[in-house]
């Protein structure tokens, strides 16, 4: 902690003897020196204001705009849904459920928290049937999202009295995270305890099992209740709800139209700190090599650059990157529609009082929006389908996708056979269904917009203060249907070189803060886990203990357990981990190879290999625990093995054994990077 001293307010020194007063030399003196000052300030010439970076499509909010209430008094709303998002899941989802609002007899608007005054939660029961609905995604180890963390620490820290709010929350979440829908139990809770009303049971999204499926069934028990509740009827109105109209430009200047997500900066001279999701940095590669010696995957390290960026991180810290679509599937995605991807377009919200002019920067081209803005390569949603099922000009293929859009069990099933199971995209969906043509803005108007990905940066700020390191594998594979899918982000990645036709390649980025940190006293020992790409963290928390030794700390033991398939092709970081082992920075360098053997063998293998002297150094002498990679079977399975060796070692019964693991999760002593 910074010595605060100095902030003290000093005590003013004892006088000594009065001074006499003032001679009439001094006054003129003075007074010649203030009409020189006056003159300065009045009449010098002001220097020309810098003008201010102007992010895409982020107007400035204005007083007005910070009251939601206000707004939906204006407009006449009686239902805000609020969104706690960071991929984008839960924003869609309040966007439905708003838009839902008038098919039931009432008017919605959809909000994002962090643009609005939150403490006016109270002032919700001036309106009649009001309700505040609130789609919240849980982040990491039970953390809000980025946008959400702002309404977190005002639920935490206020004291409203939010008698009479009507509220009702849907949470995003995953079973296979120890905290699984921390941050919507914790809404539903919170606003409970200050007063405010449920008026519908909290909804549990699962992304492990069918996160669409658990919002369709929970929403369409959600209508049907509000109606009852409020005594309204449902309007019976199944058509489409636009919310945006078309306009196209003919001879609009091309310069001002947006040519990407990094259209708007021309060179690096543009760019302007504080780079954040709104405002993200072009980060020229200057690495980017194939880490695995065989095999028919393609792991790689990319090196980026962020020099005068002012970007700061923490080992532990993740790396956000905005991908593109690739151009192949642009292109056949227009040829399908029968549309001229270069036409200049705009999309304008019906909803003139809406803080969301248009669904992405606009005016663009059709080319733009599918590469740059919209997802058009993850399984779309149902009420995808449902909206675009009125453009089939075959009966029985509207039938089909009306009934994939419902929460009835034959078309659960359809909808997890012919979409989820068969990983067809939008474009494989059209390309199936011939009848299927769809105009192209109503389809860009359903897409949910392109996402950042998340990767665990592989490097310590310590050692590479100017460089950020990615760690990854190219995701492909096969569906059933004999198409070869992509990963987005991954497979651009591969192709970002140092240099192409001449020139850098850059990368847009941002960090985000993390909680997965290394301990605070550099003498605990350190146990990381992580196959695979999981060894990405590890590599920025082992190059920082080598730097605090460096620096003549006392640095606590250091020891991996790291798992590959086969020693002669994936093993990531072999010479690096090696050199660290015989430097002594690695006290001790365990592998597993799964593949090599008869018998697969994992991590967890290994621990239960070495149980006794992992207890002593978790129990006795205070290690901390880090684990990184796939959270549905590795990090699970490494749980268990330490329940094991806590029963075993510590004599504990089962019960015990995990209180005692939940307990090392409280106190910060065993943390997880995982995804699934």
């Amino acid at each position: 902690m910074a010595d605060l001293q100095s902030e003290a307010p000093t005590q003013p020194e004892p006088m000594e003897a009065e001074e006499p007063l003032l001679s009439n030399l001094d006054i003129l003196l003075f007074s010649l020196i203030a009409g020189l000052v006056i003159y300065w300030f009045t009449f010098r010439k002001k220097p020309e204001p810098v003008p201010e970076f102007k992010k895409l499509d982020t107007p400035a909010p204005t007083a007005r705009e910070t009251s939601f209430i206000e707004k939906m008094r204006k407009t006449g709303r009686n239902i805000v849904v609020f969104y706690g998002s960071q991929t984008g899941t839960a924003e869609e989802f309040a966007n439905r459920l708003s838009k839902d609002a008038q098919r039931y007899g009432m008017k919605g608007m959809a909000a994002d928290p962090e643009e609005y005054d939150m403490s006016e939660l109270s002032r919700l029961t001036e309106m009649d049937n009001s309700l505040a609905i609130f789609c919240v995604a849980t982040y990491g180890e039970g953390d809000p999202t980025d946008n959400a963390q702002d309404f977190y620490d005002w639920l935490q820290e206020g004291d409203a009295d939010l008698d009479g709010v009507n509220f009702a929350v849907f949470a995003l979440g995953n079973k296979t995270y120890e905290h699984y829908n921390a941050m919507g139990k914790y809404v539903d809770k919170r606003l409970e305890d200050l007063g405010a009303k449920r008026v519908f049971d909290l909804g549990m999204g699962d992304d492990d099992g069918n996160l669409e499926e658990d919002f369709v069934s929970w929403r369409e028990q959600f209508w049907p209740a509000m109606c009852e509740h409020f005594g309204v009827e449902a309007t019976g109105e199944e058509s489409s709800i636009r919310q945006y109209e078309l306009k196209v430009h003919d001879d609009l200047n091309m310069n001002k139209v947006y040519s990407g997500e990094m259209g708007r900066l021309k060179s690096f001279e543009n760019q302007k700190p504080p780079f954040d999701a709104k405002n993200p940095f072009l980060a020229p590669v200057t690495v980017n090599r194939k880490l695995n010696k065989g095999g028919d995957r393609h792991l790689m390290h990319l090196e980026l650059d962020i020099s005068g960026s002012k970007i700061r991180y923490e080992s532990g810290d993740h790396v956000a990157v905005y991908p593109i679509n690739d151009t192949a599937i642009v292109n056949k995605l227009g040829a399908v529609l029968g549309v001229d991807l270069d036409t200049v377009i705009s999309l304008n919200n019906l909803d003139e009082e809406s803080n969301k002019k248009h669904p992405f920067p606009c005016p663009t081209t059709y080319r733009t929006a599918l590469t740059h803005y919209l997802d058009i390569t993850h399984p779309p949603r149902t009420n995808v389908l449902y909206e675009l099922a009125q453009y089939a000009s075959d009966p029985k293929d509207q039938e089909n996708m009306r009934k994939m859009a419902s929460s009835s069990p034959e078309g659960k099933a359809l909808y997890q056979s012919f979409v989820l199971d068969a990983s067809r995209n939008i474009l494989a969906i059209l390309e199936d269904t011939p009848s299927l043509r769809p105009p192209t803005d109503h389809l860009c108007e359903l897409l949910p917009r392109l996402q950042a990905r998340y990767y665990s940066i592989a490097s310590s700020s310590k050692v590479h203060p100017n460089s950020i390191h990615i760690c990854a594998v190219v995701v492909e594979y096969r569906t059933s249907t004999d198409r070869t899918n992509q990963g987005v982000a991954t497979n651009w990645l591969k192709h970002k070189m140092p240099t192409a036709n001449g020139h850098k390649s850059t990368v847009p980025m941002y960090v985000r803060k993390s909680q997965f940190r290394l301990p605070f006293k550099a003498s605990n020992p350190v146990l990381m886990i992580g196959p695979g790409t999981g060894i990405a963290p590890f590599m920025g928390f082992i190059q920082e203990r080598g730097w605090l030794k460096e620096q003549g700390k006392e640095v606590g033991e250091t020891v991996l357990y790291y798992g590959c398939r086969h020693k002669n092709e994936d093993y990531l970081y072999q010479e690096e981990l090696e050199e660290f082992e015989k430097m002594g920075v690695l006290t001790k360098l365990n592998v597993a190879y799964s593949r090599d053997t008869a018998e697969k063998v994992y991590v967890q293998h290994l621990l239960k290999n070495n149980k006794e002297e992992l207890w002593n150094q978790v129990h006795t002498n205070s290690a901390h625990i880090y684990i990184c990679g796939d959270a549905r079977n590795m990090a699970r399975d490494v749980q268990a093995a330490f329940h094991e060796i806590a029963e075993e070692f510590g004599g504990l019964t089962h019960t015990q054994a995990t209180d005692y693991v939940k307990k090392l999760m409280t106190k910060g002593r065993y943390s997880q990077d995982v995804w699934s």
